[in-house]
C-alpha cells in the first residue's frame, strides 16, 4: 500500500477522531477487492518476513497436528454490500451483482 502524504494524513485523522466518509469507503473497496497473496505467504514460506506483509484480509489461520492449515479471509462479499450501502446509491444492477455472488453466479 502506497504511504505518502495521504497516509499519514489518514493515520492523523483516525488519531484526532476525524475519519471521513471518504477514508472508509476507500478502505472497504481496498479490503473488498485487494489481493491475498501476502496471507498465502504468511503460511507458505518457512519464514516470512511479517513487516512486509499486508495481513488485511486475514481473518483466522489455523494449523492442526496433522500439518493442515486454513486460512480464512473476510467475507469480501458483506463488504461490497456494505460498500454498496454506504455509497447510498439506488442501483439495482449491483443488487443484482451482489445476489449472483450469493447465489454462487446464479441469475436469481
Amino acid at each position: 500500500m502506497e504511504q505518502g502524504k495521504t497516509g499519514a494524513g489518514l493515520k492523523n485523522r483516525i488519531r484526532s477522531g476525524k475519519l471521513t466518509r471518504q477514508d472508509v469507503a476507500r478502505r472497504m473497496a481496498e479490503l473488498a477487492f485487494g489481493k491475498a497473496n501476502d496471507c498465502v505467504k504468511l503460511v507458505l514460506e518457512p519464514e516470512p518476513e511479517l513487516e512486509k506483509l499486508d495481513l488485511s484480509l486475514l481473518s483466522e489461520v489455523k494449523r492442526s497436528d496433522k500439518g493442515a492449515v486454513e486460512v480464512r479471509l473476510i467475507d469480501r462479499l458483506r463488504v461490497l454490500e456494505q460498500l454498496s450501502q454506504m455509497t447510498g446509491s439506488d442501483n439495482t444492477q449491483m443488487e443484482a451483482f451482489l445476489t449472483a455472488l450469493q447465489n454462487g453466479g446464479d441469475a436469481p
